[in-house]
Order: structure tokens, then C-alpha cells, then sequence
């Protein structure tokens, strides 16, 4: 049977994706090019304020299948990278098994990362006459850590990754997907336009001096000021109830 991308509703506000293609969710062209849609489809709707991606099986992702004839996968992947690294909507990886080459980079593109403890993390590129990931991964651990995986090609679990810092909690398997919705269920219920300018502001951190952070702070700041919701969580701070947003 093709693989396919399972796409479940949780709640008004939380997406989950679920790529599915035993034995190790590599991609096709169409795969990539579903998933790509179903992103946009999401960050289109001005309800969707988290998305969960995870894998079926024993395995999170592959990446690309370099199977496929000729470039179209690849190129497909690189959109796709692209998309999930700049979507508005904040992206929570929930990786439930191997997650290898491009697969390592796919959630290295998402904004948070947790683990299953089954889970295993493979910086693939150097295997396969390839390169991945060089670019993210000093940049989330450090070059050191970065290049011990990177390098070797090995195989890391679940709790060298957690010590490391490319992923933040790591769970039972059958605890992770439970996990992952009440992260995901937690930043929707945050106040949405101020979760956006956030995530926009800190994926620009590491790029920018002091000078260059507050004007871009400036930048964000007055329309976060005026919003509805901000008037919402100030009332709701005098009145020691939960806000209610609503995006405006």
C-alpha cells in the first residue's frame, strides 16, 4: 500500500500529522508534497494555533525517499523543511521511533522536540555519501556535541539527545503522543497573536546583536499592546480567572 499522511483534529485549535509508510516514513514526492499541503492548509485557518507531527510504527521519519527516481523528492523536501521552519503555527515534533537523516533534520525544523525512550536519532548524511543537518544542529547543541553526531553516524537514544538539548522531554512510548497533546494543548490556550510574534522573535535570536533585537522588539511590541487580547489577560488577571482569546 502507498504511504499516506494522517491528519486528526484535537480539540478547535491542535493538529496531528502522522506520516505513515513502514517500514521507516521515508517520503515519495507525493507523501512530501501532501504533508506540504496539509501545512499550509493549517497555517491558512485562523483557528489553528499548534500542530503535532509524529510517525507510525517504530520509526518517526527517514526523510526523503532516495529511492525515488531523479531530484523531485529531494526538492520536495527542501520545500517542506522550508514550510515547517516557517510557519507561524508552532510545531511540536513528537518522536516516536528512528528518526534518521533527513528525518533528524525534518525535526530539527520543529519548534519543540520531545521524545519517545524508544526513540533513536541518526545524523545519516555521512552513511550515505550525503550531508544533513550541519547547519541546525551546531546551532541548537553546540559544535562539539554537533559534530560527535554529525561525524559518526551513529546511533544516539533517547536520553543522550535529552542531555544534549535536541530535545526537551523524553516519555514512556505509550505516554508520548499524551504528552505532546497537552504541550500542544498548553501553547494553544496561550494567548495566539503574542505565541506568533514570539516564536518569529526567537527564531531570529541567534542571528541578531542587542541593537538589532530591540528594534525588532519595537517592531512587535505596539500591536501586542493594543490587541483585544492583551486587554483580555489583563482582565482576567483581576477577575483570578483563565482568559478566554480569541486571535484579535
Amino acid at each position: 500500500m502507498p504511504g499516506t499522511i494522517h491528519v486528526e483534529k484535537i480539540g478547535h485549535h491542535v493538529s496531528l500529522l502522522t506520516i505513515d509508510n513502514p517500514p521507516a516514513n521515508a517520503m515519495d514526492a507525493a507523501m512530501l508534497g501532501k504533508l506540504l499541503e496539509e501545512f499550509q492548509a493549517i497555517n491558512d485557518a485562523s483557528s489553528a494555533r499548534a500542530i503535532i507531527l509524529t510517525g507510525s510504527g517504530n520509526s518517526f521519519c527517514a526523510g526523503a525517499d532516495l529511492k525515488a527516481k531523479g531530484g523531485e523528492a529531494l526538492s520536495a523536501f527542501g520545500r517542506l523543511l522550508t514550510a515547517v521552519e516557517s510557519s507561524p503555527v508552532p510545531v511540536i515534533a513528537a518522536i516516536n521511533g528512528w528518526c534518521i537523516g533527513g528525518g533528524f533534520e525534518l525535526a530539527l525544523c520543529c519548534d519543540i522536540r520531545i521524545a519517545s525512550a524508544d526513540a533513536r536519532f541518526v545524523c545519516a548524511g555521512v552513511n550515505m555519501g550525503l550531508m544533513a543537518s550541519a547547519y541546525r544542529l551546531p546551532r541548537l547543541i553546540g559544535v562539539a556535541r554537533a559534530k560527535a553526531m554529525l561525524l559518526t553516524g551513529s546511533a544516539f537514544d533517547a536520553l543522550a539527545v535529552e542531555r544534549f538539548g535536541v530535545t526537551t522531554q523524553t516519555e514512556p512510548p505509550a505516554a508520548l503522543l499524551i504528552a505532546a497533546k497537552n504541550l500542544a494543548t498548553r501553547i494553544a490556550s496561550r494567548a495566539p497573536l503574542s505565541v506568533e510574534a514570539t516564536k518569529r522573535v526567537a527564531s531570529r535570536a541567534m542571528d541578531l546583536d542587542p541593537t538589532a533585537m530591540r528594534e525588532l522588539e519595537k517592531q512587535e511590541l505596539p500591536s501586542l499592546r493594543n490587541s483585544n487580547d492583551h486587554q483580555e489577560a489583563v482582565k482576567a488577571f483581576r477577575e483570578k480567572r483563565e482568559p478566554i482569546f480569541t486571535r484579535s
